[in-house]
């Protein structure tokens, strides 16, 4: 039985090379490294500034702090994304207010947007969930007409395009994460980018124990966090970035051997990919048929091998997040139904077609044995 990992990172011989340069130089943090990797993001979203970060979820932390919001603001956030999209403003005192998703492609749904918004909304946050861009048009058209901030949570859609525009230039911040399943890895880390000055001088100081652009290192103009990246994983950075589009076209390569397998599958759908889109793919989810029972067939697919995940366990029904705000069971119904459905499949730049063979033929079989 061939051995299928979930995920792996795509590290060639230049990459480690990279980190050795600066391993060897022992200038490992605050050095030209991360200033290289900042200006190789920005140039790449077409933006101002790049930001580097810790992490994703320190990035999208420091841009809802920059924006100002805090204690009595609402900020709108998908249910049907990572943690870290509602943590981040519950950190800073607000209150993230969950909407449904589209059930096509399960990015926010623009409608239930409108129907969330209140006098205490300060912004909407946008995820580009698995890589496929959320409806800008209309999600710029209403954060205009009510003064909203976006806040892009761009973690999953590096390379990503919205009508012909890279994702993490359309909102007022974006932030990219780079742990090892997504499209380029540093380990761990990010990257904020913006157009905006203002957000731009505010987070490098927050990343950076709130000292100034120009004090001296024991001064602090403001409240900060150590969310800096260090040199390695700068140097990392810049190597994988450098292989971003072969990195894209080899996930693509995967994506379409998956869709070719279960092309026939009647209860499995698809990932579903707007035509005004260019998909850089973070993962590969299908949507089971309702009515099937989604947690043996992934336990059957585990005993022959085959590692899947749940992706995502929608927010609102997260434990701690119900002792906060009660039991909003069956508030998101179309979030709710699609969690229930939802499995990704082992994706990664490295799948072979004997892999994926394997892997779909143990889905369509655990499907069959539901029926």
């Amino acid at each position: 039985m061939l051995s299928v990992d979930m995920a792996s990172a795509d590290i060639q011989e230049e990459d480690i090379q990279a980190v050795l340069e600066v391993m060897r130089s022992g200038r490992l943090a605050l050095g030209p490294k991360t200033l290289d990797f900042e200006q190789a993001m920005a140039d790449y979203a077409g933006v101002k500034h790049g930001i580097a970060v810790s992490s994703g979820t320190a990035g999208l932390h420091v841009i809802v702090r920059a924006l100002g919001i805090g204690p009595g603001d609402e900020v709108i956030v998908p249910s049907f994304t990572f943690a870290a999209s509602a943590n981040v403003v519950l950190y800073e005192g607000a209150t993230p207010v969950f909407v449904d998703i589209e059930p096509d492609t399960f990015t926010l749904d623009p409608e239930d947007v409108v129907r969330k918004i209140s006098p205490r909304t300060k912004a909407i946050m946008t995820v580009d969930v698995f890589g496929h861009p959320v409806l800008w048009d209309e999600i710029l058209a209403i954060a205009n007409e009510h003064g909203l901030a976006i806040i892009d949570d761009c973690c999953e859609a590096l390379g990503s395009e919205y009508n012909g525009t890279r994702i993490g230039k359309l909102g007022d911040a974006g932030c990219f994460a780079f742990y090892p399943n997504k499209q380029i890895t540093t380990g761990e880390g990010g990257v904020i980018v913006t157009d905006r000055d203002d957000i731009a001088e505010i987070t490098r100081s927050l990343r950076n124990q709130g000292r100034g652009a120009m004090g001296a290192w024991l001064e602090h103009e403001r409240l900060g966090y150590n969310y800096r990246l260090n040199e390695l994983s700068a140097a990392l950075g810049i190597s994988q970035l450098a292989r971003l589009e072969s990195f894209i076209d080899k996930r693509e390569r995967v994506a379409q051997l998956y869709n070719a397998a279960l092309a026939d599958a009647a209860e499995i759908r698809l990932p579903v990919v707007r035509d005004n889109v260019k998909i850089s793919r973070f993962v590969y989810v299908v949507l089971l048929a309702e009515g099937l029972d989604r947690d043996p067939i992934m336990a059957q697919m585990a005993e022959a091998g085959i590692p899947t995940r749940a992706y995502f366990s929608p927010l609102h029904l997260q434990p701690y997040l119900r002792e906060r705000f009660g039991n909003l069971r069956g508030t998101l119904p179309v979030t709710e139904s699609v969690a229930r459905r939802t499995i990704a499949l082992p994706f990664h730049n490295h799948l072979t077609e004997a892999e994926v063979a394997q892997v779909t033929d143990a889905l369509t079989d655990a499907v069959a044995q539901q029926r």
